[in-house]
C-alpha cells in the first residue's frame, strides 16, 4: 500500500497503538518508546504514509510553521531576511512560508488573513509602513487577533506598531554615512530618496540630509528599485550636474541602478560623481566601482526574528555600519 494509506494503517503496521504512532509522527512533546518510534517511522516509509498537515494544525491549534511576509522577494534586501528567517527557524524544527504584499497594504491585510487561516506559531511581516499610517489599524487588530489566539507577531524595520520588533538602524546609518562622506570632502550632495510615503526610504533620507552642512542641491523620489534608481539618476544628469559630486541612494539596488546611468551617459564614476547606498547587499563590492554603502545584517536581523517569537520577545536593534568602498574616494 503506498499513496493512501493512513494513521492507522501505520500502527497496524507497526504493531502500536494509534496514539503512539500519532506522537511519533506529529513532534509530540510526550515521549515515546525509542524502539516503537523506529517501527512507526519504518512503517511509514513503507507504507508511503504523508501526514495531514492541515488537520494537525487544525487539532492542535497551531502548526510547526512561521508564517513570512516580504515586500519584495526579488529585493536582496528581502532575500537576505528570509535565508535568516529559513535558517533560524529550520534549527528549531519549523518550516517557513512566504508570502509577498508587494508594499501594498491591503493585500498586506488579506494575506495576513489568509496565512492565519493555516494556523502559523509565528507570523514575521518584514518591510517598512506607509507615512501615512495607511492600512495599520486594520493590521494590528488582526495581527492582535491572532496573538490573542496564541500566535506570535515579530515586526522587522517596523516602529510604529505595537508588537515584538527587530529594529534598524535607519537613522543613526544615514547620518554617520553622510558624516563619513563630508569628512572625505564631499561638498555637493543629490539624493535618490525612495518612494515618498515609505517610512525607512524617508527615514533614512532625512537623517542623510539633515546630517550635510548644507542643503542637498536634488532630491529625487522614485520606487525602492534598481530602475528607478537608473530613472532618477538620468533625471538628475538631465537637470544638471554642475555642483553635485555625489548621489546618495537609500538603498543599494537604486544606487546600481544609478551606477548604471552614469556609465551609459559616459560620466566618469568616482571620477567625476561618486555613488553611495545602503543596506550592504551582496553585489554591492561586486559592482565596479565596489559601492559606499552602510551594513546592515540583514540575515542576523531575520534570525532574531525568530529568536524573539520562541524567546520572551520585546525589542532587537540591529544596528549599521558604514563601509567606505572605490566608489566614493577622498576628494
Amino acid at each position: 500500500m503506498t499513496g493512501n494509506a493512513t494513521l492507522y494503517d501505520v500502527a497496524r503496521a507497526a504493531g502500536v497503538s494509534l496514539a503512539t504512532a500519532s506522537r511519533s509522527l506529529n513532534g509530540s512533546t510526550r515521549k515515546v518508546n525509542e524502539e516503537y518510534r523506529q517501527r512507526v517511522l519504518a512503517a511509514a516509509e513503507q507504507l508511503g504514509y504523508t501526514a495531514n498537515v492541515s488537520a494537525q494544525a487544525v487539532a492542535r491549534g497551531t502548526s510547526a510553521t512561521v508564517a513570512l511576509l516580504v515586500s519584495d522577494i526579488a529585493d536582496p534586501y528581502f532575500s537576505a531576511i528570509a535565508a535568516g528567517v529559513i535558517r533560524a527557524s529550520e534549527e528549531q524544527g519549523l518550516n517557513v512560508t512566504m508570502a509577498v504584499t508587494e508594499r501594498d497594504a491591503q493585500r498586506e491585510l488579506e494575506l495576513v488573513r489568509l496565512l492565519r487561516g493555516q494556523r502559523p506559531r509565528v507570523l514575521v511581516l518584514a518591510g517598512s509602513r506607509f507615512t501615512d499610517g495607511a492600512g495599520d489599524e486594520p493590521l494590528s487588530a488582526e495581527l492582535e487577533s491572532f496573538t490573542a489566539s496564541g500566535g506570535h507577531v515579530v515586526l522587522i524595520s517596523r516602529h510604529r506598531l505595537a508588537f515584538d520588533t527587530v529594529a534598524i538602524d535607519n537613522t543613526g546609518g544615514a547620518a554617520a554615512l553622510a558624516a563619513s562622506l563630508v569628512d572625505l570632502g564631499y561638498r555637493g550632495f543629490a539624493v535618490l530618496a525612495g518612494p515618498a510615503n515609505l517610512v525607512t526610504a524617508q527615514d533614512r533620507a532625512a537623517a542623510f540630509t539633515g546630517a550635510l552642512p548644507a542643503p542637498p542641491v536634488a532630491v529625487v523620489h522614485g520606487a525602492f528599485s534598481r530602475d528607478a534608481g537608473y530613472a532618477g539618476m538620468l533625471e538628475l544628469i538631465d537637470r544638471g550636474l554642475d555642483t553635485v559630486d555625489l548621489v546618495f541612494a537609500v538603498n543599494d539596488v537604486m544606487a546600481i541602478g544609478a551606477l548604471a546611468a552614469l556609465r551609459d551617459r559616459g560620466i566618469d564614476v568616482p571620477g567625476r560623481i561618486a555613488v553611495a547606498g545602503y543596506d550592504d547587499i551582496s553585489t554591492a563590492r561586486d559592482v565596479t566601482p565596489a559601492l559606499t554603502t552602510v551594513r546592515v545584517d540583514l540575515e542576523s536581523a531575520g534570525a532574531a526574528a525568530v529568536a524573539l517569537a520562541l524567546g520572551d520577545g520585546g525589542t532587537v536593534q540591529v544596528g549599521a555600519e558604514v563601509v567606505l568602498r572605490a566608489s566614493t574616494p577622498r576628494r
